[in-house]
């Protein structure tokens, strides 16, 4: 990796993650962006994270090379306000978690669902987004209940909740689970008519963003019951004092107002009142699930 030699962010992109940017994919790509655009802390390693490079308008590849998107954002300024070297690598979805085990990072920076399965081997922070489950459809198409589903081809990203969600109810439904490494990929099977649907979670605007960028598709009014869930950054069972650092700095964002103009930036409308973009949760971690620490938070915010 290259050593900062000046305030402005750079970027490694390999060969062939560069063809897949130029490609608008970005599938794959081996991406580092370096930050902050402050003094690094003395002595402080550089915090690495993981992320999807794929997940508009959360994280893309630009043709360029470089990285953009509200996750970006939002641990770019993290990194500022902590004095911290940040390294951004992109990876498909399905192998984050792997990945993070393994210790290649140090937490990810993509947007995860906290399940209960997952807060058994990882320590997640408080939510900085709420999600629910939604479908992207053809234009003319209609989906107002789950019986719409019923015999279709769906197509989702591999490794989310919205894949099991799928396969546990492919007999129930009849339904063809198309799994894709990626998002653009999934949305791809949409226009082109393979599939009928494409699922993800999305919070304020993200399927919105992604159905206004290409002709001939839309995001369904219907949205699967139940299914509210929170986004956090995971990190693993080892990592409690890191998670506490990240955690304060997220509570310092979202007190200033920082998080919510990011969030409107790359969504387009102000957050809700009651957004976890701005609203800072007690504890450390999200309440309800293993990892919870109840006690007070502290943050130092400037």
């Amino acid at each position: 990796m290259q050593s900062i030699t000046s305030y402005s962010s750079k970027i490694r992109l390999s060969a062939r993650g560069l063809r897949m940017a130029c490609a608008l994919s970005g599938l794959g790509a081996s991406l580092a962006l370096f930050s902050p655009d402050t003094a690094v802390a003395q002595g402080q390693p550089p915090l690495k994270c993981g992320i999807d490079g794929t997940f508009a308008p959360h994280a893309m590849v630009k043709l360029d090379g470089t990285l953009e998107g509200f996750q970006v954002d939002l641990f770019k300024e993290m990194a500022k306000r902590m004095g911290r070297e940040l390294v951004i690598e992109t990876g498909e979805h399905s192998g984050l978690i792997p990945a993070l085990l393994a210790k290649r990072y140090d937490f990810l920076c993509g947007p995860i669902t906290v399940t209960t399965e997952r807060s058994k081997n990882l320590l997640f922070t408080e939510p900085y987004l709420w999600s629910e489950w939604r479908f992207i459809i053809k234009s003319d198409a209609k989906l107002s209940s789950e019986d719409d589903l019923k015999g279709k081809a769906i197509a989702v990203e591999r490794g989310t909740p919205n894949e099991k969600w799928l396969k546990d109810n492919s007999e129930r439904l009849n339904l063809k689970v198309l799994s894709f490494s990626g998002q653009s990929d999934s949305v791809q099977a949409v226009i082109q008519g393979r599939a009928f649907a494409y699922t993800n979670g999305s919070s304020e605007g993200t399927l919105q963003y992604v159905a206004s960028r290409a002709p001939g598709i839309k995001v369904a009014d219907w949205i699967v019951p139940n299914t509210r869930s929170s986004w956090a950054a995971p990190l693993r069972k080892d990592s409690a004092e890191l998670r506490n650092q990240i955690e304060d700095t997220l509570a310092c964002m979202k007190k200033d107002g920082a998080l919510a103009k990011i969030s409107e930036k790359w969504f387009g409308k102000p957050p809700s009142e009651n957004a976890a973009q701005v609203n800072v949760y007690p504890g450390y971690g999200t309440e309800g699930f293993e990892g919870y620490d109840p006690t007070t938070q502290t943050p130092k915010c400037n």
